[in-house]
């Protein structure tokens, strides 16, 4: 009886599948690292060899100089800075004792929410725009921190509170059941209980509502004008009918990916052990 055939990959020598293996990976690293070396290039280019990027050694700090001379883009970047950690607080406010309750409770109050959350989650957040600017422009809000505020918390509290309940879900309950025999109230074994248990998964909503606002475009593009810049709707006006300005975009894209950046180098360990839970 014939002996049966070896797979290409059996086939290789243990070196060889490791060398093979270590090519993937450097390809793939180089495919996503690529275009950001690529936009850094472009940032250092003079606007009149933007065009040649791949030529000649002439570089220069004048776009960056140009973005922190532009008050515009300055309060770009605080409004965005802003509005996102706001969001985030706001959000996270709701969404942890939200999800807590889903996972936690039953009852006609648990089963409401449950509904109102899924309802909104099977709608794509697209389709809210057009109400939410006439609702922002007849409460006179629009153009305003409120009028943007208000739209993100209600898109974390539909899309993160899913998540936070199956973070509670995997947390056991024996803990709280012990101290509520104890004396404490539901609120109380919440406080002191659930909540310390479920940090990781915290930070990692933390730091997936901070990234998502950040870089949010839809709502900000038409719920925001003069008064509340925000870096994404300002990084896409440097395309207009005399042109792209491909330095100053570029430049403008590394400055907004440095906090998104650092947020995610520090905040990694908890969002992979939130997402362990």
């Amino acid at each position: 009886m014939s002996a049966p055939q070896r797979g290409f990959w059996d086939s290789l020598a243990p070196g060889a599948r490791r060398a093979f293996f270590g090519l993937v990976l450097a390809a793939v690293c180089f495919l996503f690292a690529f275009p950001v070396l690529w936009l850094m290039l472009t940032s250092l280019r003079p606007e009149s060899g933007v065009y040649y990027v791949h030529k000649g050694l002439e570089f220069t700090l004048d776009s960056y100089k140009q973005i922190f001379s532009d008050e515009r883009l300055v309060n770009a970047f605080i409004n965005s800075g802003a509005i996102a950690t706001l969001a985030t607080f706001f959000s996270l406010l709701v969404t942890v004792s939200s999800g807590y309750m889903l996972s936690r409770f039953r009852g006609r109050i648990a089963s409401t929410w449950f509904g109102v959350i899924y309802a909104m989650r099977c709608v794509p957040y697209i389709t809210w725009v057009l109400p939410l600017y006439f609702v922002v422009q007849s409460y006179g809000v629009y153009d305003t921190y409120i009028g943007l505020l208000l739209p993100h918390i209600a898109v974390h509290i539909c899309f993160f509170s899913w998540l936070m309940k199956g973070f509670f879900d995997g947390i056991d309950p024996s803990m709280e059941h012990a101290a509520l025999i104890d004396g404490c109230t539901r609120w109380g074994a919440f406080y002191r209980v659930a909540l310390p248990s479920a940090i990781p998964a915290i930070s990692a909503l933390t730091v997936l509502c901070w990234l998502f606002t950040w870089n949010e475009f839809l709502f900000a593009q038409i719920l925001t004008g003069r008064n509340t810049p925000v870096i994404t709707v300002v990084m896409s006006q440097f395309v207009s009918e005399m042109g792209l300005q491909w330095n100053l975009m570029s430049a403008t894209a590394i400055l907004a990916l440095v906090p998104a950046f650092v947020l995610t180098l520090f905040g990694q360990k908890y969002v992979i052990q939130g997402l362990k839970i």
